[in-house]
């Protein structure tokens, strides 16, 4: 099993259901600047309590600059057990491009 690449609109549609996790590991500072609406901020720092409070089979999107070290994140993941994981291609880069309006501050 592996991750699955999702598109930024795919990403936007899902926003509305409660159960997707939006997890951006970019660096603290341009998370603060902004992210996707509901994202949480991901790091080696906060991985651990993270894994221990998602349920297995629920869908996180995780989120870079690019849509490159994402794919990482979500291998990693996948590997930790976690069914359902996505590489958001682009990254907030392309959010930020396609979506301006939806940003979190």
């Amino acid at each position: 099993m592996s991750y699955k690449h999702i598109s930024v609109s795919e990403t936007f549609a899902l926003l509305d259901k409660e159960e997707v996790v939006i997890a951006d590991i970019r660096d603290p500072n341009s998370f603060q600047t902004g992210h996707i609406p509901g994202a949480e901020h991901l790091s080696n720092a906060n991985i651990s309590e993270f894994m221990m409070h998602k349920e297995f089979d629920q869908p996180i999107i995780i989120v870079c600059y690019h849509g490159v070290s994402s794919q990482g994140a979500a291998s990693y993941l996948v590997e930790q057990g976690f069914e359902d994981v996505y590489s958001m291609d682009g990254g907030f880069t392309a959010w930020q491009t396609q979506l301006p309006e939806h940003i979190e501050r």
